[in-house]
């Protein structure tokens, strides 16, 4: 178990801590515009990325998402790149997002 693993431990609990929400994020990467330049995987904060040994059809090798439950979906590897061939998507947005529909759903 790593550090990231484990749950932190604070010395006094504090008092929003029920009502506060840590931003998770979903990596997603389009293959064809992405040039292997590693900008995104030197910069995340969260070591998120990690380049692959696999190549896109111009023969670049293309980052992958080692994990994605570490993701704060600050969007630096989106401000990052050269070619925007990355985005995140926020979770709790979509979240948000299918509770918003599904009482609407329901009504019909």
């Amino acid at each position: 178990m790593t550090d990231r693993d484990k749950p932190e431990k604070y010395w006094r609990k504090p008092l929003d801590k029920d009502r506060l929400r840590v931003p998770r994020g979903r990596v997603h990467l389009i293959d064809e515009r992405c040039k292997g330049c590693g900008f995104c995987v030197e910069f995340c904060p969260q070591t998120v990325l990690l380049m692959s040994r696999r190549t896109n059809s111009k023969g670049y090798h293309l980052p992958e998402v080692a994990g994605d439950a570490h993701c704060l979906s600050c969007g630096l590897c989106m401000l990052l790149c050269p070619d925007f061939a990355i985005y995140v998507e926020d979770e709790g947005a979509a979240a948000k997002e299918k509770e918003q529909a599904t009482p609407s759903e329901a009504k019909k």
